[in-house]
């Protein structure tokens, strides 16, 4: 698992309750858009596709998730909240947050979170890489048990920020996308330092160090694959580190592309106005619905929040 500041944490409220957080399966989804589980099978298996790969993963999320449930139930009252309706769930300081399922659950969750300790859980280890799911169906008790009696250990989950001028503010656990929601380009006006830029590219990526492993990696195996070594170095990211990228940089008479990419230490604020009459908008950690629209006037500015969230340990 990938190291974070580790702290102990001493909690004087009173947990009440335990919110277990979840997401449909990718059979779930499949049934949702074909109505029935027969249908699904058959569009599947129809192209050439493994459906037995979608409800093998199902079976073994549920046999998890049904072992997870009854054995907290055990210990204190809980509920379930579907990962749909996290973005406008309110938690309280008497909550404990249980998350079952892949990394990425654990970041859509993290930002909404309000500093509620989180407790993850790997439903599938031989799927799921795990790097923000440091227990599994038979250890989590560990974490739980450790919160309810007010002493854990954590790691603290850093976020990006972005804030416009008008006052919206959207949080990142892994990463921030800013640019157009279709495949033209996005345009807009880039300070960084002082220096400014006007560009036209695919929008730009800026992750934490949480993230760092996921978007900004790809990015970087992309430039890998075209150069090869020729002293590309991957990003050393402390805590409080941010990288951006620039995606598809163009250049041209009127578009420039020296402010490519680099680390926004602590402090170091990114700015960006928009440039784009419509379709311009901000999303984070890969859930698009719940973005912010970032047209012609206004003006992002992307840093390191004072906000952040805790990762349950041991």
């Amino acid at each position: 698992m990938k190291k974070f500041k580790t702290e102990p944490n001493f909690f004087k409220m009173k947990i009440e309750y335990a919110i277990i957080i979840k997401n449909k399966t990718r059979l779930e989804s499949l049934i949702d858009r074909f109505n029935t589980k027969a249908q699904a099978q058959f569009y599947i298996e129809s192209l050439g596709g493994n459906f037995q790969e979608y409800v093998d993963e199902h079976d073994t999320f549920y046999h998890s998730f049904l072992e997870v449930q009854t054995q907290l139930s055990k210990i204190i009252k809980n509920k379930i909240v579907e990962k749909e309706f996290i973005p406008s769930y309110i938690f309280s300081e008497k909550n404990l947050i249980v998350v079952i399922g892949q990394d990425g659950l654990v970041a859509n969750v993290a930002k909404y979170s309000k500093n509620v300790p989180i407790v993850a859980i790997n439903p599938d280890e031989e799927r799921y890489d795990g790097v923000l799911l440091p227990f599994n169906t038979k250890n989590f008790l560990n974490g739980i048990n450790s919160v309810i009696n007010e002493s854990f250990s954590s790691n603290k989950m850093e976020f990006a920020e972005v804030v416009l001028n008008d006052g919206q503010k959207l949080l990142a656990v892994n990463d921030l996308f800013i640019g157009i929601s279709s495949h033209s380009s996005a345009r807009y006006k880039v300070t960084l330092n002082g220096k400014e830029e006007i560009h036209s590219s695919s929008g730009i990526i800026v992750s934490t160090k949480t993230g760092s492993t996921g978007w900004l990696s790809s990015i970087f195996n992309m430039a890998f694959g075209l150069l090869g070594d020729v002293g590309i170095e991957y990003p050393k990211l402390s805590e409080d580190d941010l990288y951006f990228v620039v995606r598809e940089p163009f250049k041209s008479k009127r578009t420039q592309t020296s402010i490519c990419g680099g680390k926004l230490k602590k402090g170091t604020q990114l700015i960006i106005e928009s440039l784009m009459p419509n379709n311009g908008f901000i999303f984070s950690d890969g859930i698009e619905k719940d973005f912010l629209q970032f047209n012609s006037g206004a003006t992002a500015e992307i840093k390191l929040s004072d906000e952040s969230a805790v990762l349950v340990i041991n």
